[in-house]
C-alpha cells in the first residue's frame, strides 16, 4: 500500500472557522486516499496584524514541508485576506466567487458584514438551542424518564450504538430536544419495551449496529468481558432490531455512516424540517 502524502491545511475566517473547516472537508475527502491532511484552525482573524501573523506561520510551514500548504479562507475584508495571500501558501476564498456571481446576477453591491454566522446569546434561536441540550442531557441513557412527553425525539438501541452522540448532535445543531433510552437484556427477555416509553411510541426511533462494529466498540471499553462478546452483540442486536419491528419503529443501522449522516435520514424519516 502507497504511502500517503504528507500536507497541511489551514482554515482562516474572521469568526469561528466552521463554515471553512466544514466546506473543507467536503473537498479534501476527495483526496483521502493520496494524502493526509493536518489541520490547523485560525478563527477571529479579523485584523492585518492578526493576518500577518497567520501569513508568518503559513511561510514557516511552506518553509518546513518544502512545499505550499493548502488556505481555505472566509474572509470577508480584502485588507486582512490579501496577507494570507501573499504568503506562501494555496489561497483558496470560499465566498468571493458566489458573493460576486449573485452580486453579478441580481445587479446588487453586497454589503461587506464580517461574522455574520456568529450565535447571538440573546436570540431566541440560541436560547431554545441551550435549552434542548441541557434537556438531552438530562435525558442521556435513560437516567431521568420525566417529562419524555416534552421530547421530541427519543432514541432507542443497544449500548454504545451512538445514541449519545446524535443525540447531543441532534440538540446543538438542530435544537431539538431529544431523549435516549437503552434496551437491555431484560427488555429482551420481556419482549416488551420498557414501561417508561409505552406513552410515547410516535416518538420512538431505533439505533442499530453491526453486532462485530459493536463488539469492537465494547471492547475499548471493557476488554474480554460477556458484554463485549461478540456472540452476546450479536443476540442483542438482534432481540433490539426484532423488538423494534414488532413495535413498528423506524430504525436505521449506523456502522458505516457519521453523525451527520444518521442525522439527516433520521429527520428525512420523521419528516421533521428545522
Amino acid at each position: 500500500m502507497q504511502r500517503k502524502k504528507q500536507k497541511t491545511v489551514f482554515f482562516i475566517s474572521d469568526g469561528t472557522g466552521i463554515t471553512a473547516e466544514t466546506f473543507a472537508h467536503s473537498v479534501l475527502v476527495q483526496f483521502d486516499e493520496a494524502y493526509e491532511f493536518k489541520q490547523i484552525r485560525e478563527p477571529f482573524i479579523n485584523s492585518e496584524e492578526k493576518a500577518i501573523s497567520v501569513a508568518l506561520k503559513i511561510n514557516e510551514i511552506s518553509k518546513k514541508e518544502g512545499e505550499p500548504p493548502l488556505a481555505f479562507s472566509t474572509l470577508i475584508h480584502n485588507n486582512v485576506a490579501s496577507h494570507i495571500k501573499l504568503a506562501n501558501c494555496i489561497f483558496i476564498d470560499l465566498l468571493e466567487p458566489f458573493v460576486s456571481l449573485i452580486s453579478n446576477k441580481l445587479n446588487v453591491k453586497p454589503t461587506i458584514r464580517d461574522n455574520l454566522l456568529r450565535a447571538n446569546p440573546t436570540s431566541k434561536n440560541y436560547q431554545d438551542r441551550i435549552e434542548a441540550i441541557n434537556f438531552t442531557l438530562e435525558h442521556d441513557d435513560g437516567q431521568f424518564v420525566y417529562a419524555l412527553e416534552h421530547a421530541q425525539i427519543i432514541l432507542i438501541g443497544v449500548s454504545r450504538s451512538a445514541k449519545t452522540p446524535t443525540s447531543l448532535y441532534l440538540a446543538m445543531q438542530y435544537g431539538i430536544k431529544v431523549a435516549n433510552y437503552p434496551l437491555t437484556p431484560d427488555d429482551f427477555k420481556a419482549c416488551a419495551l420498557p414501561s417508561a416509553l409505552h406513552p410515547h411510541k410516535d416518538k420512538l426511533f431505533g439505533l442499530s449496529i453491526d453486532p462485530y462494529r459493536l463488539s469492537e466498540i465494547r471492547n475499548e471499553r471493557m476488554p474480554n468481558s460477556e458484554y463485549a462478546s461478540l456472540i452476546n452483540c450479536k443476540n442483542e442486536v438482534k432481540d433490539a432490531e426484532f423488538l423494534m419491528k414488532i413495535n413498528q419503529i423506524p430504525y436505521i443501522n449506523i456502522t458505516n455512516k457519521s453523525i451527520e449522516e444518521v442525522t439527516t435520514l433520521l429527520l428525512d424519516i420523521l419528516d421533521i424540517h428545522n
